[in-house]
């Protein structure tokens, strides 16, 4: 995958300052449209939407009200649309054992909060990258 292949981004994020950030270094910074929801149950209300935008990767808070990010890629992975669509992780959670844990959920890394905004992009671009080169 090279970086053109990557336009869309879903982030499910409860945080509205997290939210206006990300957007902000998704969009300004790795010129990626981007679409973001409240929560995991706001994402699945809008799953039409979602099915519609085809998201390239979705990125996903691991700690929301509710319906977590776990959660949330569970249900996600249901939906035959998802089911090979890459996942990431955004948390503080980021001890090794967690980002075991999270690995053997199907998501392909963890990207540490408080993240950088201007390199946002790039990790996720990175990511996928290291993903792509461990399939082949």
């Amino acid at each position: 995958m090279s970086d053109t292949d990557i336009e869309r981004v879903l982030y499910v994020e409860d945080e509205p300052d997290i939210q206006a950030v990300a957007r902000v270094a998704l969009e300004a910074v790795g010129g990626f449209e981007v679409q973001i929801y409240n929560s995991g149950s706001d994402a699945m209300d809008h799953l039409d939407k979602i099915k519609a935008f085809n998201p390239d990767v979705i990125l996903l808070d691991v700690m929301m009200p509710g319906m977590d990010g776990p959660s949330t890629l569970e249900a996600l992975r249901k939906e035959r649309d998802f089911v090979d669509t890459p996942v990431i992780f955004m948390t503080a959670k980021v001890q090794p054992h967690e980002v075991a844990d999270f690995k053997a959920m199907g998501v392909l890394d963890v990207i540490p909060k408080p993240f950088d905004p201007m390199n946002l992009s790039q990790s996720i671009k990175t990511i996928l990258a290291e993903h792509l080169e461990t399939m082949v």
